[in-house]
């Protein structure tokens, strides 16, 4: 019976030790797969991130595809402009990190060398860049027969550049160069083999087109005559905010602009918010009900101010390709709509000098401007500042100067005199206004009649002086998003009252004072 007993013990040990064995085999081989798989997939998992998801979007125009021995098919040449683009974004992030991840994956070895070079330069010496290309014009000169190396020159690359040391910026540089450069299909990925910078050849410049809006002597010209803005920034009161979202409703809109136009105004600013719209790949039903409104506007006669990047803070030179594409879609489709008088680049950038670095903020401006003016020489551009003092940034870029006046209103025949001294361009009370809020976290002391005294004083001050105005705003709102002021109950309460027409839809005693 013992005996017996051994056995069966003996061999449920056998049983169990074979189990335990092929199991720590079959774990280690799986161990060692994985561990070979990673290990040769790295390019293409470095591949499919970048494919994921639009990291580096700058204009791509190819000037010429003509070859002499085999023509290039589309879907090939659109694979080597995607992978020849993301050798760009990896090689503009291994300069800001000093991390050569990924070089390989698109450089071969003797492409890599400089890149080497230059941080092992850099990385000791505590210098790092910031860079990005705006735009490429690249054009073919040679696809092999067996379509394993292309050969091809860009030309008028444009290129910014900080440097900096010790994470101070030392240097900011923009360029426009050209390059040679060779690609080889490796693992079923081009990769750049040789690439050397040129002398660009000299362009032509374009005539200069005539606009349906300009700038003369000091005034806004429209339809060959001087044109004083008299506005007020929109929102449909229902959805502040969210003008283009859900609650889009075209008769409410019509009304609206018959409400202002019947009150001796003549324009209106309403707000693109970058991420709503679609950021990079801009949305078709947004564009729709922009169009809407923009057409709205047209048929009321009002013309519109549109601020192209509402709720932006990013400014990162890496990403900048992608706002350049957000504005190229939407300036592009209403480059000829005759409603618009101009495109304000941002609302309030200056707010953002402090946190995203001062000259990041205007170099991010300047690039954008330049880009609208490539697809759009029919309108003007403006910049909504904060305050009279910030809108001293950038003047030689713009158009006119536009900013935003919530001071004491003792202040203001001051401010406009020094901004008059500062620049003959027009200038533009882009938004100003006064709360009506009257409760606890103001101590009670605002009023519809306060609102209506303040507003009497500045269309005297406009008047006198003929100056352009667009108020804040036309309706009281029930809710302010959080996103637009924060949490404080003090802040939403006094943002909630600014309209001449309260939130049952009747006129508040400021409206006598809509306009001059």
């Amino acid at each position: 019976m013992q005996g017996s007993l051994n056995k069966n013990i003996y061999r449920g040990i056998l049983i169990i030790s074979f189990i335990a064995v092929n199991a720590f085999i079959l774990f280690g081989i799986s161990n060692i797969l994985a561990f070979l798989n990673t290990g040769a997939d790295r390019s293409t998992m470095l591949h499919v991130e970048l494919k994921s998801k639009d990291v580096y979007l700058p204009k791509v125009n190819w000037t010429s595809l003509e070859n002499p021995g085999r023509p290039i098919e589309m879907p090939t040449l659109n694979k080597i402009e995607q992978d020849y683009l993301d050798a760009w974004y990896v090689r503009n992030v291994t300069y800001k990190t000093n991390n050569p991840y990924g070089i390989e994956d698109f450089y071969t070895d003797s492409a890599r060398v400089n890149i080497f070079e230059t941080i092992k330069l850099n990385k000791p010496n505590k210098i790092h860049i910031d860079a990005t290309s705006i735009s490429h014009q690249p054009k073919l000169e040679f696809y092999s027969a067996d379509g394993q190396l292309v050969v091809f020159t860009d030309k008028e690359v444009v290129e910014y550049q900080k440097v900096f040391q010790n994470n101070n910026l030392v240097l900011t540089t923009e360029d426009t160069t050209a390059y040679k450069v060779m690609m080889l299909l490796e693992d079923g990925f081009w990769r750049i083999r040789h690439i050397e910078k040129i002398i660009p050849e000299k362009t032509k410049i374009n005539p200069q087109i005539e606009s349906f809006v300009k700038v003369e002597k000091g005034q806004i010209i429209v339809n060959e005559k001087p044109f004083i803005i008299k506005g007020i920034n929109y929102y449909p009161q229902a959805s502040p905010w969210d003008m283009f979202g859900n609650s889009f409703d075209e008769s409410v809109i019509e009304k609206d602009f018959n409400i202002i136009k019947n009150s001796n105004l003549n324009s209106i600013r309403i707000f693109v918010q970058y991420e709503d719209f679609g950021k990079a790949v801009v949305k078709p039903e947004k564009l729709e009900k922009l169009k809407k409104t923009l057409d709205l506007a047209e048929k009321v006669g009002l013309k519109v101010v549109v601020t192209l990047f509402d709720f932006y803070g990013d400014y990162s030179i890496l990403n900048w390709t992608l706002t350049h594409r957000h504005a190229e879609q939407i300036v592009s489709a209403f480059k000829d709509h005759k409603s618009i008088i101009a495109w304000d680049i941002k609302n309030e950038p200056d707010l953002d000098f402090e946190s995203r670095n001062k000259e990041t903020v205007k170099g991010w401006l300047t690039q954008m401007i330049k880009e609208i003016k490539k697809f759009d020489r029919n309108h003007l551009i403006t910049i909504g500042y904060s305050s009279p003092e910030a809108a001293l940034n950038l003047i030689d870029q713009v158009d006119f100067i536009s900013y935003h006046f919530y001071k004491n209103i003792n202040h203001f025949e001051a401010d406009y005199k020094m901004l008059k001294k500062a620049t003959n361009k027009p200038l533009v009370i882009q938004e100003f206004g006064l709360s009506s809020y009257r409760g606890l976290w103001n101590f009670y002391r605002g009023s519809d009649i306060h609102q209506a005294n303040y507003h009497k004083k500045m269309q005297e001050n406009f008047k006198k002086e003929s100056l352009a105005f667009m108020s804040w705003s036309l309706y009281d709102f029930n809710q302010i998003p959080t996103s637009v002021v924060g949490r404080l109950p003090w802040r939403k309460s006094q943002q909630k009252y600014f309209g001449f027409i309260d939130e049952n839809g009747n006129k508040k005693p400021s409206f006598e004072y809509i306009s001059y």
